[in-house]
């Protein structure tokens, strides 16, 4: 069995999670993810203004504090830190060690990096371009005596498979050993959503201070998901569904070394905080990678206005006009959200308060700035009764865009680079297979009919949601049997449409995974060009989930 904890699920996560989980009981590996979409871009930056900036320095913080107690328990440490620049974070890290007087060996996985080849893409000002890597140099770098192993842009899965893959010696064959590990490597990467954090049904559980996830890994690539005794939060086939449904769509979940089968997953609950997950198969890759493409699309600005009391249509369409009409040149793109937070008869006067929001977007920095705050802050005598804004204006923010592309796996290179300074080539997979989309499997009989209530959705299913690019994923779970057989005749794409009015207009694609209990949602579009850009309030669906929770339909009296 080989014991891997994760200690981070985004840049900006919990700081003491790595001592947390190195002082609070056995570990073999502990992995810590960083690199998001968004998070591309910030390194850009970063490395935009110091050529030697590019990875998460919030790692080698953490490094500072828990480096000793990892080397001297023996635990393994995998991290996609490096970011845009793993050999400096390596050489950093190296640095830090001799400081301590802690011996250590760090190897890193390069190669990801593709900015030299911008031409290929066919975009203008690109500012990352990275390839999804998989596990096989996270192997040979653990083969090679690693302590620690930094990478730039991999998988995320492939933190967990890496280690995997070197401890069991599984070859590029064992496809559905590596399958199952890219599963519970999907479950662990996400951190604290797969004990309870972000969790529809939070209330059933302590998440004040959620324990981070461990993998128990056996030979087969079945796992079982539990989490340090004592921690808090709670690892139950629910959670785990939860996160199975982040970010994924089909039943066919495509990496550079393996395509998982979703659709062939089991859940059992083995215990109190233990989820056993096994009967997972894999099939051959496909044979082009990933690469995750970001550069700055422009500047944006944003004004809020708080409409009050009575006549709120009449007052936000008063203020679009004036200040429309006050701009002589105006942005590229003008939109405007009136969000109804007000309540009638108020006993509060924020409580009786309506937002507009105007989001202004250009190439030209000096259109959205002064210009624009200098209109909405003239009209503050001349506008609607009651007029304020919920800030004052600032100037214009840059936004970024981010767009996938795909190139052969034989024209990426994928190199390791080991303690010693050997750097081994990682060939590509020996056998590909094209990607293509499973037929649906069969609908389960429906419930038998009976007398129904209107009441939220939210009250006999989960929900979890979030973006890939400028999509949105919308994973929905039954807690029951029947209510599996109702949801999956119920909740269709044209339901779903009826129920957020937002994706009326867009291509919506629903994938079945009877074995979850689940409907998985791609809703194309939702999100523009992706979180960076901002397109779209709450720009990461992370709560699109809970407001299709939160919306009434006619459910039956025997689920409720």
């Amino acid at each position: 069995m080989l014991r891997i904890g994760n200690a981070s699920g985004f840049y900006g996560d919990r700081f003491s999670a790595f001592r947390e989980m190195l002082t609070e009981g056995p570990l073999d590996v502990l992995t810590g993810d960083y690199l998001a979409e968004l998070t591309m871009l910030i390194l850009a930056k970063d490395r935009l203004r110091n050529p030697e900036l590019g990875y998460a320095k919030t790692f080698l913080r953490q490094m500072a504090e828990c480096l000793g107690i990892a080397v001297e328990r023996g635990v393994r440490i995998v991290v996609n830190a490096g970011g845009l620049n793993p050999p400096q974070l390596a050489k950093e890290l190296a640095e830090l060690a001799a400081q301590q007087g802690i011996p250590l060996r760090v190897g890193q996985v390069v190669g990801d990096d593709l900015l030299p080849r911008a031409a290929e893409f066919g975009r203008s000002g690109l500012l990352a371009a990275n390839a999804y890597l998989g596990a096989q140099g996270i192997a040979e770098c653990l083969r090679g005596g690693a302590d620690v192993v930094v990478t730039g842009r991999v998988t995320d899965a492939a933190l967990v498979v890496g280690p995997a893959i070197a401890h069991f010696d599984w070859g590029p064959q064992d496809l559905d050993a590596l399958a199952g590990a890219v599963v519970a490597g999907h479950v662990l990467e996400c951190g604290a959503q797969a004990t309870g954090g972000n969790y529809a049904f939070f209330a059933e559980h302590d998440i004040a201070h959620p324990g981070f996830p461990i993998a128990e890994l056996s030979a087969d690539g079945s796992s079982v998901i539990t989490k340090h005794p004592g921690t808090g939060g709670a690892v139950t086939t629910e959670t785990v569904t939860a996160q199975l449904l982040y970010e994924t769509g089909g039943a066919r979940y495509a990496g550079p070394d393996v395509t998982a089968r979703l659709d062939t997953v089991r859940l059992t609950q083995d215990g109190p905080d233990r989820v056993r997950i096994d009967g997972v198969r894999g099939e051959a890759p496909p044979p082009t990678v990933k690469v995750g493409l970001s550069r700055l699309g422009g500047w944006r600005n944003e004004v809020v206005f708080v409409l009050t009391g009575l006549d709120i249509e009449a007052k936000s369409a008063l203020v679009q006009r004036q200040l429309t009409d006050a701009l002589t040149d105006p942005p590229a793109e003008l939109r405007w959200t009136l969000a109804r937070t007000d309540h009638p008869d108020a006993d509060t006067e924020q409580a009786a308060a309506a937002l507009l929001h105007l989001t202004v977007r250009d190439r030209d920095a000096e259109k959205v700035g002064r210009a624009v705050g200098a209109a909405a802050v003239e009209l503050g005598l001349a506008s609607y009764p009651g007029f304020h804004l919920a800030a004052l204006p600032g100037p214009g923010s840059p936004y970024g865009v981010f767009e996938p592309a795909f190139l052969d796996a034989k024209s990426v290179e994928h190199t390791a680079v080991t303690p010693d300074g050997l750097r081994i080539a990682v060939p590509p997979p020996p056998a590909v297979r094209e990607l293509e989309p499973l037929p649906e499997p069969p609908l389960p009989e429906p419930l038998a009919p009976g007398r129904t209530r209107r009441a939220p959705l939210g009250l006999v299913a989960g929900a979890r949601s979030g973006d890939k690019g400028g999509d949105a994923n919308l994973g929905v779970w039954a807690r029951s049997e029947e209510g599996w057989r109702w949801l999956a005749h119920t909740l269709t794409t044209e339901l779903l449409r009826e129920l957020l009015p937002e994706t009326a207009d867009l291509t919506v694609t629903r994938h079945l995974l009877p074995n979850l209990r689940a409907v998985n949602f791609t809703v194309e579009g939702l999100l523009g060009e992706g979180v960076a850009a901002q397109a779209r309030f709450d720009p990461q669906a992370k709560a699109l989930g809970e407001w299709l929770r939160a919306r009434r339909l006619d459910i039956p009296e025997a689920l409720l």
